[in-house]
């Protein structure tokens, strides 16, 4: 069992069925749901994904999305001290934008074995607390 953290555009993706990655990103969950791993992402995603619902006025789809992130499906980490000593560790060494330092910063407070994003740039990061940071098109399954 792995402990797997999605960034947000992973849900973005799912939400909006993107026609390139939307299949991915799925097929990628049935493969983490068979081996029991445990989905993890931050409240920062939470609040991204919020965003376009509320500037289109669409409270039902806002609630909709709350729905599924209060369901349990995800584990929602916040950005507690823990995340807050590794943003500032992340920051002070590397050149990211705050918003994913956030994101790493959570994933790595609680020890994550794989960082799934679709950016290329953090592809490339080494961090204590997160064993692999990985692109979509190159999960493992």
């Amino acid at each position: 069992m792995a402990r797997i953290f999605w960034d947000t555009n992973l849900f973005v993706y799912l939400f909006e069925e993107h026609p390139q990655w939307a299949p991915k990103v799925l097929e990628f969950r049935r493969g983490m749901l068979a081996r029991g791993d445990q989905l993890f992402t931050s409240w920062l995603t939470v609040g991204e994904v919020l965003t376009k619902p509320r500037e289109l006025g669409d409270e039902v789809l806002e609630r909709s999305y709350l729905e599924f992130f209060r369901s349990g499906v995800v584990e929602l980490i916040p950005f507690g001290e823990g995340a807050a000593r590794r943003y500032a560790e992340i920051r002070s060494r590397v050149r990211v934008r705050p918003a994913d330092a956030m994101q790493l910063a959570c994933a790595a407070s609680v020890g994550t074995d794989l960082f799934v994003t679709n950016d290329s740039r953090l592809s490339s990061l080494v961090l204590p607390g997160i064993t692999f940071i990985t692109g979509i098109d190159r999960t493992p399954y």
